[in-house]
């Protein structure tokens, strides 16, 4: 791997972000903080979210919820 794609796990740095599909603990429920904020979300936007709701899914819908409420910005 070169220096430039190296993970610096910093803010901003493109390498640090996975595709929920990709992770190893994906199919692992929803964190608490996950359903927190996506309730939110989905209270803002009118919509439901399943309780038994997946980590990479949450993920997925947060990021999703967050462009339609446009608290993502």
């Amino acid at each position: 791997m070169s220096e430039s794609n190296v993970n610096t796990g910093q803010a901003g740095d493109p390498t640090a972000e996975k595709d929920p599909s990709d992770w190893v603990t994906g199919d692992e429920p929803a964190t608490g903080a996950q359903k927190s904020y996506l309730h939110t979300l989905a209270r803002q936007a009118g919509e439901d979210v399943p309780e038994d709701i997946t980590k990479a899914d949450a993920s997925k819908k947060i990021d999703e919820l967050q462009e339609e409420t446009g608290r993502g910005q």
